[in-house]
């Protein structure tokens, strides 16, 4: 696939809780590549001696907010100085090539986009099965979420008015304004996603919970709420203990997968 001139006034944006591991493979997949981003915000929820060394080591910006993703999304893109903002959960393997696309999108009249959904690891029919209704759903118009590797002029992102502040479905409204201003696109190249929920819930079952808190999301049930039942307690709807208080943890882990 051929792409136009690379655009390097990218910044990609990283949020972070306790997922080092995973940061640390993601910048050295970046460093590896032919081309780079022109800055890296790494956006931690809390003090973290450990976050800090790693960024200063690898050149990356490293900013702090409050445990909640929307924000730590929302703090890193109005603190970035490049014109394009590339959304990047830490756990995911963004493509080679991602750079590129990007440009390309952009230089043929996008304003943003996103990319592909894959599963990371072996490839199985089950992942297949899975990323094909993912495809389907985004073509026929349902939300990508943040693993698929949103990306938008920076000006564009402003004007939409940003991330909101909840710790989950906080990019719908984001791209629901994209959507309507015409120029959004879904690229080819995947970014291939962490399977740890799906292989520790069950691959089915993963599934099902996440399209059950999305439908609740579309009726207005609060994502605070759905945040503290997808990282563990039931679902509206399917709790068996409604009164159970939500943490603020239960709220704010940052690697949350809604896809499928």
């Amino acid at each position: 696939m051929e792409h136009a001139a690379v655009n390097h006034d990218i910044a990609v944006v990283v949020p972070v809780l306790d997922d080092l591991e995973a940061l640390a493979a993601l910048l050295g997949r970046i460093e590896g590549w032919q081309h780079r981003p022109e800055e890296i915000v790494v956006v931690g929820a809390r003090p973290d001696a450990r976050l800090t060394d790693l960024c200063r080591d690898r050149g990356c910006r490293h900013i702090e907010t409050q445990a909640n993703r929307g924000a730590q999304f929302d703090s890193g893109a109005r603190q970035a100085q490049a014109s394009v903002l590339w959304f990047l959960h830490a756990d995911v393997e963004p493509p080679r090539g991602g750079l590129e696309a990007i440009g390309s999108a952009l230089a043929g009249g996008a304003e943003g986009g996103c990319f592909r959904f894959a599963f990371q690891g072996p490839r199985t029919w089950y992942k297949r099965s899975l990323e094909r209704f993912v495809a389907l759903r985004v073509a026929l118009g349902g939300v990508p979420y943040g693993d698929q590797g949103i990306f938008l002029r920076r000006d564009v992102y402003l004007d939409c008015g940003g991330f909101p502040h909840q710790p989950l479905f906080e990019e719908v409204r984001l791209v629901r304004r994209l959507r309507r201003r015409g120029r959004f696109r879904s690229l080819a190249l995947p970014v291939r996603v962490s399977t740890r929920r799906w292989e520790r819930d069950g691959w089915w079952s993963r599934t099902w919970r996440n399209r059950w808190l999305a439908f609740c999301n579309m009726f207005g049930v609060a994502p605070e709420k759905l945040a503290g039942a997808y990282h563990g307690r039931s679902a509206p709807g399917m709790e068996h203990d409604r009164g159970a208080p939500i943490s603020q943890g239960d709220c704010d882990e940052p690697d949350t997968k809604l896809n499928t």
